[in-house]
């Protein structure tokens, strides 16, 4: 019975081996395997139908608007943080929250590498030009925190900047919130085998290639210190005025959806767009002679050029 089972033992390694290490057909997976797939079939349960989501989308846009129109009527003073991992997908919620709104009352601030006077300077100065005005609605693409999480694993910062920076940060924010601000954080939460996959197409894909920095490659060899330093912040910078909201990111039509729906519900907002309004007739002047376009400088028709190809 014994050399039969190792000649059985044999032949399943052989056809291991062929299939290139994988259980032949019909047997059981290894764990991780097992893992694996369950994870896959939970992602794909998950996602969204596109004409779902899209129908979604747009009531909640409708609904922007309305928001919109409220806060510029009220006078309101909105600040929200996006903040998360690197790719976590903060640009592409950003991004639908705005794009069917007047950048006069709501526009995105996204700050670049301080400069040598901003970096002598008080270190929440230079957010504070950015905050807004009544009736204004204001999105920041990462923020203040960048010193609990990247100047912090990066050693930008020294030990008692840090400090300094956790003991005034939940004060500075109390301070916004009694002078009027409405200040809403949302933190996007991405796994990282899901982060590694957004890597991996901004790489391939030569329309977000630039998102990838330099800094973002450092990230991924500091994926434990990252996570030590969101943990701190989230024990020192969420307080009752100001909380944290942590939206679940590895299914990115799901993120969207869900972060805004939730901003809108931190407003008790009336529905103030203006009525639907009549054009009046337009006046025919008898008087006026168009300049003939050969005159001017014409953009050239690129798709005519693309259709006679």
């Amino acid at each position: 019975m014994a050399k039969k089972s190792k000649r059985r033992a044999d032949s399943a390694g052989a056809k291991s081996s062929a299939n290139g290490g994988r259980p032949p057909a019909g047997d059981i997976a290894p764990i991780s395997n097992v893992a694996q797939m369950g994870a896959d079939i939970k992602a794909v349960a998950s996602k969204i139908p596109t004409k779902v989501y899209e129908k979604e989308l747009a009531k909640l846009q409708i609904e922007l608007v309305k928001l919109q129109e409220w806060v510029k009527t009220t006078g309101l003073k909105v600040v929200v943080l996006f903040e998360g991992r690197d790719a976590a997908g903060k640009g592409g919620t950003i991004k639908r929250i705005t794009e069917s709104l007047n950048p006069r009352v709501c526009r995105v601030v996204a700050l670049g590498t301080p400069t040598e006077r901003e970096k002598s300077q008080w270190y929440f100065q230079r957010y504070v030009p950015h905050l807004p005005a009544a009736g204004e609605i204001v999105l920041f693409d990462r923020s203040w925190y960048n010193r609990a999480g990247v100047e912090r694993v990066m050693g930008f910062c020294t030990d008692q900047e840090y400090e300094e920076y956790m003991r005034s940060c939940p004060e500075f924010e109390r301070m916004l919130v009694r002078s009027g601000i409405k200040l809403i954080k949302y933190w996007f939460s991405v796994s990282d085998e899901e982060q590694e996959r957004r890597f991996q197409n901004r790489i391939t894909n030569p329309t977000k290639r630039w998102k990838l920095s330099p800094m973002d490659l450092e990230s991924r060899r500091c994926w434990v210190e990252y996570s030590k330093a969101k943990d701190m912040m989230f024990a020192h910078t969420d307080i009752k005025q100001a909380p944290w909201y942590v939206v679940e990111a590895d299914i990115k039509k799901r993120a969207r959806l869900n972060c805004i729906s939730h901003f809108l519900k931190q407003f008790s907002y009336e529905d103030l767009t203006p009525e639907p309004i009549e054009l009046p007739p337009r006046t025919e002047g008898t008087s006026y002679v168009r300049p003939p376009k050969e005159d001017q400088n014409l953009v050239p028709d690129h798709c005519d050029a693309i259709f006679n190809d």
